[in-house]
């Protein structure tokens, strides 16, 4: 299925492709080497065991990264994935990509993204733009993320692996999962509840509004 009107617009605007123009754009995906792939919802796009060596350009739909159990970040239409491992020899390094809802992504594989980037200053140009911003990004979040409360880690285990908004855990795998104590975890337990962000019965959490839990990361 060719590009929708916006889908064209999306693309001409994601960090890689900033400013070239429609006719190169088209010519980028009809080249070998990129394909358009439809990924159903809960479905990988790519995982240290199913690995994907390209750059790829969401164009509809919604994309969860993780890390480990840690949700590290949502990706919307128009954003670009994929760049930590284009050139890693570490695959088992990968942070995870899911297809949140449905999603169609352009993917650029390495050999087509080498050549755009020797051929193509203005593209050249933009992925050294993106590298850098995205080293800034990365380095406040691992910030972030060491200084992370218990709140916050139980938060982003939940928004990363609960099915259907619940998750059946036990405390003490949980804990152990989080590395926080039993103490730790009945308090964030406590604070999450307390403001109506999670639901507990048993070992079964439910989470009844999960755009509130991630507000409140």
């Amino acid at each position: 299925m060719p590009l929708t009107g916006e889908e064209q617009t999306l693309l001409g605007r994601c960090p890689l492709l900033r400013g070239v123009n429609e006719a190169f754009l088209e010519q980028i995906i009809q080249a070998e080497g990129a394909e358009l792939v439809q990924f159903p919802a809960g479905q990988v796009v790519y995982s240290p065991r199913e690995f994907r060596r390209c750059l790829g350009v969401l164009l509809t739909g919604q994309l969860q990264v993780t890390k480990g159990t840690l949700a590290v970040s949502v990706l919307e239409p128009g954003e670009l994935f994929g760049a930590a491992a284009l050139y890693s020899d570490a695959p088992e390094y990968a942070t995870t990509i899911t297809a949140r809802r449905s999603s169609r992504c352009l993917l650029l594989d390495q050999s087509l993204v080498d050549r755009l980037l020797g051929e193509q200053p203005l593209i050249r140009k933009n992925y050294l733009h993106y590298l850098t911003g995205r080293i800034r990004f990365l380095s406040g979040r691992l910030q972030s993320l060491a200084q992370s409360s218990a709140e916050g880690r139980l938060a982003r285990y939940l928004l990363a692996n609960s099915q259907n908004g619940s998750l059946t855990c036990s405390a003490t795998d949980l804990a152990r999962r989080l590395g926080i104590s039993r103490a730790s975890l009945y308090r964030a337990f406590e604070e999450l509840e307390h403001g109506g962000l999670i639901f507990r019965q048993g070992k079964t959490i439910t989470i009844p509004n999960l755009s509130a839990l991630e507000g409140a990361l």
